[in-house]
């Protein structure tokens, strides 16, 4: 059996190995180690999602239901808290904050499979709790907006088709997704690939925060801009929870809830795949860190990695 260890220098590929066979108690060490590992990367993708989610849902909680900005400061406060999201989660998971980038990472440049369910599952839970937090928050503003907790202020958590005003049909919202999406994870590999010409100094999380802004600005109208599952669906079950009876429903009573969940997945592999297909394969070979992992500076410190 090969293990690994942080004993000399790394590899090229990833952590100097050994061929020596590992007794029963390093084995056991290593499934901790290991775990641990996992259970930190849930714990920064919950808190950069919880971030991301609490300034999203609640700047649009403040347009909707006090009345206060607009459309511009919708798309400017999701943009900043995609980039402090992932300030916060970064270096422990890679702050993927979407299960949408987490499948394409997985499907296209060898993001371990057996993280995904865990990430998806802990990106969820920030936004759920997020979006509590915000409903508590606002709670009185929101009600006297809305005493019913009707489609009026639903929007505030979940997204709808043309935002529940404008003619756009289940499946408009659907394409519309899978579009921003696709642009959404295209770019993202686009400014992560060291291959290619990465935004220096750690300034990647703002550009990618921008990535997010010109999407909101760009393409807001059809579906609200979701592009992310955990972003939809975490929200949309804590209004559910809370009053919000239509919750799974769009302003023609169909159950719309699972297109914000199915299309930016489809959009996420869509996007990758059509940059590994037009940019990817014609870069320069070189060494890359581990896929979805924020690369570590010269000289950082070795540690036991999962």
């Amino acid at each position: 059996m090969i293990i690994r260890t942080a004993v000399g220098a790394r590899s090229g590929q990833g952590w100097v190995t050994t061929g020596v066979a590992a007794r029963p108690w390093e084995r056991e060490m290593a499934e901790r180690r290991t775990g641990r590992a996992l259970l930190g990367e849930m714990a920064a993708e919950f808190a950069g999602t919880m971030i991301l989610i609490l300034f999203g849902v609640g700047v649009v909680a403040q347009v909707v239901a006090g009345g206060i900005g607009d459309h511009d400061s919708i798309t400017w406060a999701w943009g900043l808290g995609v980039t402090l999201g992932v300030y916060v989660a970064g270096r422990v998971s890679g702050a993927h904050l979407n299960p949408a980038v987490t499948i394409a990472l997985a499907v296209f440049k060898g993001f371990p499979w057996r993280k995904v369910v865990p990430y998806a599952v802990a990106q969820t839970l920030g936004a759920f709790v997020a979006a509590l937090i915000v409903r508590f928050a606002y709670a009185d503003v929101l009600y006297a907006a809305d005493p019913g907790h009707t489609l009026k202020t639903q929007g505030v958590f979940s997204t709808l088709p043309g935002n529940g005003t404008l003619p756009v049909g289940l499946w408009g919202g659907f394409w519309d997704q899978i579009i921003g999406t696709a642009i959404l994870l295209f770019l993202i590999v686009a400014i992560s690939d060291v291959r290619n010409s990465p935004p220096l100094a750690n300034l990647a999380p703002f550009v990618v925060g921008l990535v997010v802004v010109a999407i909101g600005m760009a393409w807001g109208t059809n579906a609200g801009y979701a592009i992310n599952p955990a972003r939809d669906f975490g929200p949309r079950l804590a209004s559910f929870l809370t009053g919000y009876q239509t919750a799974w429903q769009d302003q023609y009573g169909q159950l719309y809830f699972w297109v914000p969940i199915v299309a930016p997945v489809l959009g996420g592999l869509l996007g990758t795949g059509l940059y590994q297909l037009l940019v990817a394969r014609f870069l320069p070979v070189e060494v890359q860190p581990e896929s979805g992992r924020v690369p570590e500076p010269e000289n950082y410190p070795t540690s036991e990695r999962s």
